[in-house]
């Protein structure tokens, strides 16, 4: 599983795509799939827009359930994860944003132990950091 993280509007998406050239690559956004479509690389982005739709808790089951899931799609395919880095020290008013923000941490840290690659994109310029 390779992970690339930046923040929201920093030219991950096109950092990937280029990444990945000449592969077949099918890119898919705000949701976890149960399976693989045919192709050489599978990118999912917007696991935050994903998030939003689940029953977030202070636990870690969900956090669980999308590793489970992508450890189960990076064993049939190359796996690219693209995450928003939304921390930065700021603290959401909203209970719901903070909740994401604590849920996307604890996600993150969970997909960095399984990665074998982490990029972080700064303005359109990668960093490998694993």
């Amino acid at each position: 599983m390779h992970i690339f993280i930046g923040g929201a509007y920093n030219g991950k998406t096109d950092y990937v795509m280029r990444f990945y050239q000449p592969q077949q690559v099918v890119l898919i956004e705000g949701e976890v799939p149960m399976n693989v479509p045919t192709c050489d690389v599978l990118v999912i982005k917007n696991l935050e827009t994903w998030l939003l739709t689940q029953q977030l808790e202070e636990d870690d089951r969900v956090i669980q359930t999308v590793v489970t899931r992508l450890k189960t799609l990076a064993q049939q395919c190359t796996l690219a994860v693209i995450v928003t880095d939304m921390g930065r020290g700021v603290v959401p008013m909203d209970k719901r944003a903070r909740l994401l923000r604590d849920t996307c941490g604890r996600l993150y840290q969970a997909l960095f132990a399984e990665a074998e690659q982490i990029v972080r994109i700064w303005y359109g310029i990668g960093e490998q950091i694993k």
